[in-house]
């Protein structure tokens, strides 16, 4: 799992019941010995996008194509996970680096403010 990469993986629910295989964006690799990631949950549930927070993804964006999603989705920052890169299903694409970096900076700025 490399960092802008689309992967297909189980995410645990907020409720903590097993989720099923899911899209999710790799957004950082975590320090440590055990080789983890933390990744944001993909879903194609539009209506749960939060503004000036997560990430729509669609048909007219120039990454869409090389996403791998079959169709509109929102990348969500509330949806995280630190996962081992074994768990991964599988590759699907990857987003644009400036869409990664806008993702990854509006995380560290929530997380850096009191």
């Amino acid at each position: 799992m490399r960092l802008g990469e689309i992967v297909l993986l189980r995410l645990p629910q907020p409720d903590l019941s097993p989720g099923k295989l899911r899209p999710v964006l790799v957004l950082a690799e975590l320090p440590g010995p055990f080789e983890d990631c933390l990744v944001c949950g993909i879903s194609s549930q539009l209506h749960h996008e939060m503004r000036d927070w997560d990430e729509r993804l669609t048909h007219d964006d120039a990454d869409f194509a090389t996403s791998g999603l079959k169709v509109p989705s929102v990348i969500r920052l509330n949806w995280l996970a630190a996962v081992n890169p074994s768990a991964s299903a599988g590759t699907l694409g990857s987003v644009a680096a400036d869409r990664l970096a806008c993702l990854r900076q509006r995380l560290a700025a929530h997380l850096s403010s009191p």
